[in-house]
């Protein structure tokens, strides 16, 4: 035998001594000796630290690195050794019945072992380790392959015509046919072989489908990355204890082998996976020293910092002091984002006649996330069912604009575009955050019929056009005071979103600053036409948001009791003697994720009661829109009730809503008596 492979036999050996290998060895070989049945392919994972096999020896390390299905054959081997000397597996016959998997728990960061379609050469035919990063585009479901198979010689006086000498198992990248097919011929006689059926080992198979990441960037409405690059999915494969481990719309790095599969006269590009794990990017610590130095300046009150971050917002879009109330809603919308179950989710419904500037700062917005999602028209809004394309005729999962937006924004634009059918599904999300995928088991090959649920864990953003409304729509004559014609749309979708923000043009004073801003930015679109776009860039924006999301808030007591009190309140106003209280019962959770994104937005960790006056002067006027004014009775713009142009016009705002404040202690105090609200009398 070779000194060198016989050292790193003796290797092997030692490692899986220490690190424990040998151990869960024995105990896997026990549940096989137990079950008393003869199996063609005993099959072991073994995990892979390739540090302590390094130290060890480093020859050992890089031939598991560079040639690693090799190196399986020397555990393999040693694996062998150890069960008849230990007398581990009786059944057990030959070396050839042993498949050994090796897993190793990472790779060297460095970019020689970084797989990636997006970049050139793409070496899929070195059958060794990569690393490689991507999000999960679709699914498959889970069907069975063939481990490993006996096969037998046909020719009687052959010694392989019994025993286990003739042993087919899987490797990477192999299709079903390179295990099991009718024209294997015997090595010792050239007979044809007879796989021994009795003897086959099925196993799990599931095929999924990645793309790299930076297919989000080309799914925005609008970028400031100029830069051109390919993109293209590649094919992953789990096999058994992988199966079913990664979810779709899901960011995950892998670990595995590549391979190309040929499908007839097509070449598929894929990797044997032999680790998963869910990546999460870290968001930054920090938000620009121009951001800090604001929050200080306006530490004097809990609503200037949030008041002067819209009124600048999007200047790039929209001249400063524009829109305020509508930049105010995206905002609080862009940091209720997380990829968590159970989530506070904060949607957003604008009606609008001005439908080109609301669109671009839309578009705009969405790109201040990693994952905002312009859903293009001629696709699927929630995930839909194909035949996979590599020909075995099982049932695919795709992804779609809602789930590749996950803790994101997903923006589907104009609503009163869909069909019916579409709106329908829409609200059923909405309200449940899941959707289903129905599979016929007849048409994909399956005995039943299967049923998936998919989460939708993001923002929803559209619009509705005032002006398309009332020429599809004979509008209605017994309209509310504060009411809006919004009768496109089903009333139970409208319920759904969280806010209703009616984005009406400027005033004619503020008109001539849009127009001049369209223009020059035709004329120049890289220009910065105000200082304060190169004071907080979106850049900063982008870290600002993406820091504040994560903070983690909590509701005060005295928050808590305000929201109740409102709440309680209002299903009691808003109520008629046929259908009860107008108020939805969803109410309650858009007022909390109201309150915590304000708190969010203002840097804090704890929802005051100023963020909860914010919350319910949004919700209150959202639902004026709905269904009409009501006792409380606020202004048509309660929180930006006048322009923002100097340090005078934010003090009239704070006595404004305090003043607020205290009309709202008084309509709980009226009408929800029960709750007790302490209140500073001033």
């Amino acid at each position: 035998m070779d000194p060198e492979m016989q050292k790193m036999k003796e290797v092997v050996l030692v490692y899986l001594d220490r690190s424990g290998g040998l151990q869960k060895f024995v105990h896997d070989c026990k549940k096989y000796n137990d079950s008393k049945q003869s199996y063609a392919v005993y099959r072991f994972i073994i995990s892979i630290n390739l540090s302590d096999i390094a130290e060890l020896d480093a020859t050992l390390g890089n031939y598991i690195l560079h040639n690693p299905l090799q190196a399986a054959q020397i555990f393999q081997s040693v694996c062998f050794v150890a069960i008849k000397t230990l007398s581990l597996i009786e059944q057990l016959q030959t070396e050839a019945q042993i498949s050994i998997l090796l897993k190793p728990t990472y790779l060297p960061p460095l970019p020689s072992y970084v797989l990636s379609l997006s970049a050139y050469p793409f070496n899929y035919t070195s059958q060794r380790f990569y690393m490689s990063e991507g999000i999960v585009i679709a699914m498959g479901t889970v069907t069975k392959y063939t481990q490993g198979a006996r096969f037998l010689c046909t020719e009687e006086t052959c010694p392989f015509s019994e025993g286990f000498r003739c042993i087919r198992v899987h490797c990477p990248g192999a299709t079903e046919s390179a295990t099991v097919r009718t024209d294997f011929v015997c090595s010792l006689c050239s007979s044809p072989l007879q796989e021994d059926m009795k003897f086959r080992v099925l196993g799990d198979k599931q095929i999924v489908e990645m793309i790299d990441a930076k297919i989000l960037n080309a799914l925005k409405g609008y970028s400031n990355d100029k830069s051109h690059f390919r993109i293209q999915a590649f094919t992953v494969f789990l096999r058994d204890e992988l199966a079913n481990k990664m979810t779709i719309g899901n960011h995950y790095r892998i670990i595995g082998i590549p391979a190309c599969v040929q499908n007839g006269l097509q070449a598929t590009a894929c990797i044997e996976v032999s680790s998963v794990q869910l990546y999460k990017p870290n968001g930054p610590s920090f938000v620009s020293d121009n951001f800090k130095y604001l929050l200080s300046l306006t530490s004097s009150s809990c609503w200037r910092f949030t008041a002067i971050l819209a009124n600048i917002f999007a200047s790039q879009v929209v001249p400063p002091g524009t829109y305020n109330t509508l930049k105010l809603a995206i905002l609080l919308s862009l940091v209720q984002t997380c990829e968590k179950e159970n989530a506070d989710y904060l949607d957003l419904l604008i009606v609008t006649s001005d439908t080109l500037i609301t669109d671009r700062l839309l578009n705009y917005s969405l790109c201040l996330l990693p994952r905002g999602i312009r859903h293009p028209p001629s696709s699927e809004i929630f995930p839909s069912v194909s035949k996979d394309k590599y020909g075995t005729g099982s049932a695919s999962i795709q992804a779609c604009s809602a789930v590749l937006a996950k803790g994101g924004i997903c923006y589907i634009g104009d609503l009163s575009s869909y069909k019916k059918d579409k709106l329908e599904l829409l609200q059923s999300v909405l309200e449940s955050r899941t959707t289903t995928v129905f599979i016929p088991g007849k048409k994909y090959g399956e005995e039943a019929d299967q049923q998936v649920t998919v989460s939708v864990q993001t923002n929803f953003w559209s619009f509705v056009d005032v002006d398309s409304s009332s020429k599809k729509h004979i509008q209605k004559e017994n309209f509310l005071i504060g009411q809006m014609d919004v009768s496109l749309i089903p009333v139970n979708l409208v319920d759904g979103f969280g806010l209703l923000i009616y984005n009406e043009l400027p005033s004619c004073r503020l008109s001539s600053p849009v127009v001049h801003h369209i223009l020059k930015r035709a004329i120049n679109p890289e220009a910065m036409l105000y200082k304060v776009s190169q004071q907080f860039r979106t850049q900063d924006y982008e870290e600002f948001i993406l820091f504040a999301r994560n903070l983690h808030v909590e509701l005060s007591s005295e928050a808590e009791s305000l929201i109740q009190g409102y709440y309680l309140a209002s299903r009691r106003v808003r109520r008629d003697s046929i259908h009860g209280s107008t108020l939805s019962a969803s109410a309650l959770k858009i007022l909390i994720s109201l309150s915590k994104a304000h708190a969010k937005l203002s840097l804090r960790q704890t929802v005051l009661e100023e963020d909860a006056v914010i919350a319910v002067l949004l919700l209150e006027s959202s639902l004026t829109l709905k269904h009409g004014t009501s006792a409380l009775c606020v202004a048509p713009n309660p929180v930006f009730p006048f322009d923002l142009t100097d340090e005078n016009s934010l003090q009239q705002r704070d006595v404004y809503l305090m003043q607020c404040h205290h009309q709202l202690l008084k309509f709980i105090a009226a009408y929800s008596p029960g709750i007790h609200i302490n209140s500073n009398e001033e």
